[in-house]
């Protein structure tokens, strides 16, 4: 949305559509709680360059660092741009925005409204966006395949789900803004709708998917349903305890504790559990504590309202009067399409913002709050260039070849297919795989038998679709979405078996130690009807030197 306004505003004669498979404000962004990250305060200290540095050393040194400073000298403006829109900032005593403590921080960055800053910001972009007669939204469509011609952007097919018409949409620009794969896994906080159509719709027309090895996994994700606390809730002062009440982080982040980066954090955590000092949860699951019971009933109700419901809804827990039972949970993809500093894909008229890009912001591992500022940063620049490009550019034909193939692929090959397996069972099995094989900790033993499993998956007979419906049916966007994300699965299990290394979230048992010499650069993986052929590709510097990492 940030993108549509973007452009709508520097071109009043482009009608811009804002396709999404749900309706627009029930994307996950809904759901982001705890910050966006933005220096305010530089008379309390803060400053650009120390957000930069932390957003490098939080990225385990593989962030590129100009577009790391990109972010940081962008933010502030869009934090006082969505407050002229509306936003309803949570304040200081003196009027002025408020902003909390966020991990890997060297001071308090994460401008919050309550905990809800995602819903609030996207309710706040959706309300602009109104005004804009030249946006129209696309509300449950469902975007199958990019549309290209000699390597131009040139459209997008799609299927209307309420009639279950296929479409297709000419344009001379477009954006990528689909979120992550986060739903690759099964212990996830991620909504069932985000699953990688975006990212597989751009690796099957030829383009590069980057760093996909590295998945964050937050700390506190509740059992059983994975459901996300706010990383605010430890910015608030919130304890990671493990079954003696001890808070553990003393040992491994003895400057940070709770509040270093979340791959610390994490790690941390396992290995907690790991040498017998975690707790069982009911289902069976081993975990951890987080005790936000000496905040106090005001402070709670008034900075955390939100996660004191979940907890209430979630997990039969008040979390004034109780600790609630966590465990490290599928947050975020560092990796996603590769763009450069602009958000520009390796095909003309086309770019990718937020999650789905991967722009190099967050190297290996991201600081939380600097997800939604990224997408406000890089959705106001692509928007802003793809509505110049579309003005100087004239609409490219379409080939009808690859509409025909498209066609073929989703109708022959997945609707009116044929077999004896359960598509569900296969997305189960596959998520399980992820969650057993590709967690926190991995080593070549596991992601190879994570890669023969989820190759075994894509031989089996599983594409097809029993509800032959036409309006609404939700079988077959759901076998579509195991389509994507068997491939992009692929990928993250690959880059993760070619990194041998351990680097930010992506931490290899059987290779402990960064490798700056060897892996100091980015995975690019590109389509083949085989495997995903692997590529690498250099970080860019500025002026931070790598250096260990201590917190």
């Amino acid at each position: 949305m940030r993108a549509a306004i973007a452009a709508a505003e520097t071109s009043r004669l482009a009608t811009i559509a804002v396709l999404s498979k749900v309706q627009v404000m029930r994307s996950h962004s809904v759901s982001a709680e705890g910050g966006t990250a933005a220096v305010l305060f530089r008379e309390e200290g803060d400053n650009e360059e120390s957000h930069i540095y932390d957003t490098v050393k939080g990225s385990d040194f593989l962030a590129d660092q100009d577009v790391a400073e990109r972010l940081v000298k962008m933010m502030p403006l869009e934090i006082y741009q969505l407050d002229h829109w509306g936003m309803p900032w949570s304040r200081r005593s003196d009027g002025r925005i408020d902003q909390r403590k966020f991990g890997g921080y060297s001071f308090p960055r994460a401008t919050y409204a309550q905990d809800k800053v995602g819903f609030y910001e996207m309710q706040t972009l959706y309300d602009t966006s109104l005004k804009y007669e030249n946006i129209e939204f696309y509300n449950e469509w469902f975007c199958t395949s990019i549309l290209h011609n000699s390597n131009r952007f040139a459209g997008v097919t799609a299927i209307e789900m309420k009639s279950g018409q296929f479409v297709i949409f000419k344009a001379p620009s477009g954006i990528i803004c689909t979120g992550g794969a986060g739903r690759i896994y099964s212990f996830s906080t991620y909504a069932y709708s985000s699953t990688p159509d975006g990212l597989d719709m751009a690796y099957r027309a030829g383009l590069g998917i980057k760093d996909m090895e590295f998945v964050q996994f937050h700390p506190t994700g509740i059992l059983p349903s994975g459901i996300l606390i706010t990383e605010g809730a430890r910015g608030e002062g919130g304890y990671l305890i493990n079954k003696s009440g001890e808070r553990f982080m003393k040992k491994y982040a003895p400057e940070k504790l709770e509040l270093a980066p979340r791959d610390v954090v994490s790690r941390s955590m396992i290995r907690e559990i790991q040498e017998g000092r975690g707790m069982k949860h009911e289902t069976g699951a081993d975990c951890l504590a987080l005790d936000l019971t000496h905040l106090g009933e005001e402070a709670i109700k008034e900075r955390l309202a939100g996660i004191r419901e979940i907890g209430i809804k979630f997990s039969g827990v008040d979390i004034i009067r109780e600790s609630i039972q966590i465990r490290p949970v599928c947050h975020y993809m560092m990796g996603g399409i590769h763009t450069n500093i602009d958000g520009s894909t390796e095909m003309s008229g086309l770019w990718a913002a937020g999650e789905a890009s991967c722009n190099s912001t967050h190297g290996s591992n991201r600081l939380g709050a600097n997800s939604t500022s990224e997408c406000l940063v890089w959705g106001r620049i692509t928007g802003e260039l793809a509505a110049r490009h579309a003005a100087n550019k004239e609409r490219p034909s379409i080939i009808g070849e690859q509409v025909s193939q498209e066609e073929k692929r989703i109708y022959d090959g997945i609707f009116r297919g044929s077999g004896e397996v359960n598509p569900y069972d296969i997305r189960k099995t596959l998520t399980d795989t992820m969650d057993d094989k590709a967690y926190v900790f991995r080593d070549e033993a596991g992601l190879s038998e994570g890669l023969k499993r989820l190759k075994n998956l894509k031989g089996m007979a599983w594409k097809h679709v029993d509800d032959q419906a036409k309006e609404y049916n939700t079988n077959f966007c759901n076998v579509m979405e195991i389509d994507s994300m068997l491939r992009i699965a692929e990928i993250v299990l690959t880059g993760a078996l070619n990194r041998r290394e351990s680097r930010g979230a992506h931490a290899r048992t059987d290779y402990p130690g960064r490798d700056d010499v060897n892996f100091l650069k980015h995975s690019l993986a590109y389509y083949s009807d085989s495997e995903p052929c692997m590529k690498w590709h250099p970080v860019t510097f500025t002026r931070y030197a790598p250096v260990e990492r201590k917190y």
